[in-house]
């Protein structure tokens, strides 16, 4: 016998949720082979068996909170291979096992009264009947079952579930006799759907409001002409498609631009840390990529150091990765800036948050025709984008930060100075 134990993942996570099993007792399973899907803060990771063997027992269940080190599942080796059988044999046994309580109606009805009154207590029951107890909304104290050690089964919820279709009814008529109040916890009978928050929403939720309650954030604004910039690229970007075999996007002008800005303004490179600030010789960029479960940022490493082509592959590896979830903790840790792109959802203009503990963030937004003044005679449609930068005011002076952004104007608005500025 073998316990399956939450690995040592970072220094900054302790603990995960379980999301998903891929493996179920009675399986065997080869060391190595991965056997469930471990959700934490910032990236899923899978849990790998350390030797081959069957998967006795289920420790933890699907939404369970884990902590690194805990134990969560026990594998057998050997004879103890025994258990797939129990698990196929009720399988099989399923058709007759319903006989049972009709001829001894008389032992399951103390089951669900004794399990009724010790509802603080965690009932057992398989995952399965966990997972549908969950989706179902069904408190698992109160679904009788028929096994003789009172463990829950996916086909007692099921049985469960299927009986309160006349009970809606008695809820609304009791709902009047109630106080005022309960009536708008009822929604009046309209659709609402309840769920709960994934893992990495919830901190991000945290994180977020961390920030805003720790840090003097403030951010100012500019805007930038992009017509050099897209001239460029037009003429461009199929020569340097078939040379670097990468596409010639925005992304890698404000990333260079912003690490010459970050060369002239230190502070803005920089990280709290007590009553110390620590100023960053480095320039790790993250990147903000928006996925399906929410909103990480990858870094882009030694920006200072790679080319146009180089950061654009970056980029677009990182963001695969980030959208089918490979994402490695390395992927995410250790930024020194952020650049955010609210613009390809169509966002004109933002305040974006930091990414503590960071104390600057770079918010690019959609690029929009307008008028501009080019003298006093001479106004012209030109391709205009807002950008943002806030920061902790703690370390940053509106001085410095005005100068920053202004520089990153400037060179976008003269995209050959950041051959020589980045």
């Amino acid at each position: 016998m073998a316990e399956i134990k939450v690995p040592e993942l970072a220094e900054s996570i302790t603990e995960g949720t379980i999301a998903q099993w891929l493996k179920k007792p009675g399986d065997y399973v080869e060391k190595g082979e991965s056997i469930c899907e471990l959700e934490t803060d910032k990236v899923n990771v899978e849990i790998m068996a350390e030797e081959s063997g069957v998967l006795q027992q289920l420790l933890a269940n699907e939404g369970d909170t884990v902590a690194v080190g805990q134990a969560i599942a026990i594998i057998g080796e050997g004879a103890a291979s025994a258990p797939p059988a129990p698990e196929k044999a009720p399988q099989l046994a399923e058709e007759p096992k319903p006989a049972v309580p009709v001829d001894r109606a008389e032992q399951p009805a103390p089951q669900p009264v004794a399990v009724a009154q010790a509802p603080g207590q965690r009932p057992i029951a398989s995952p399965a009947a966990r997972k549908m107890a969950r989706e179902k909304g069904i408190d698992l104290t109160q679904v009788p079952t028929v096994d003789p050690l009172g463990r829950v089964r996916k086909q007692d919820v099921a049985s469960f579930a299927a009986q309160p279709a006349a009970a809606p009814q008695p809820a609304p008529q009791a709902a009047p006799t109630s106080t005022p109040a309960a009536v708008p916890t009822a929604e009046a009978g309209k659709p609402v759907i309840r769920e709960k928050m994934s893992r990495r929403r919830q901190t991000i939720a945290k994180r977020l409001l961390e920030v805003t309650q720790t840090t003097a954030m403030l951010t100012t604004f500019n805007e930038i002409d992009m017509s050099a910039v897209i001239d460029l690229r037009k003429r461009k970007k199929d020569k340097f498609f078939e040379e670097h075999d990468v596409r010639l996007g925005f992304m890698s002008f404000f990333v260079k631009a912003a690490v010459a800005a970050l060369k002239k303004y230190p502070y803005v490179n920089a990280e709290i840390q007590g009553d110390e600030i620590l100023l960053k010789k480095y320039y790790d960029i993250g990147v903000a990529v928006s996925t399906d479960e929410g909103l990480v940022v990858p870094v882009v490493r030694d920006c200072d150091r790679k080319n146009f082509a180089e950061i654009e592959r970056d980029i677009a590896e990182l963001a695969a990765k980030a959208r089918s979830n490979k994402l490695s903790l390395a992927d995410l840790q250790g930024g020194t800036f952020t650049i955010t792109n609210g613009g390809v959802f169509g966002s004109l203009l933002s305040t974006p948050l930091l990414n503590g503990p960071q104390v600057g963030i770079l918010g690019m937004h959609s690029i929009k025709l307008r008028p501009v003044a080019i003298d006093e005679e001479r106004i012209e449609n030109r391709p205009m984008m807002y950008v943002a930068l806030s920061y902790d005011h703690r370390i940053i002076d509106g001085k410095e930060a005005v100068g920053f952004l202004k520089t990153v104007k400037d060179l976008i608005e003269n995209p050959e100075d950041l051959l020589l500025e980045s």
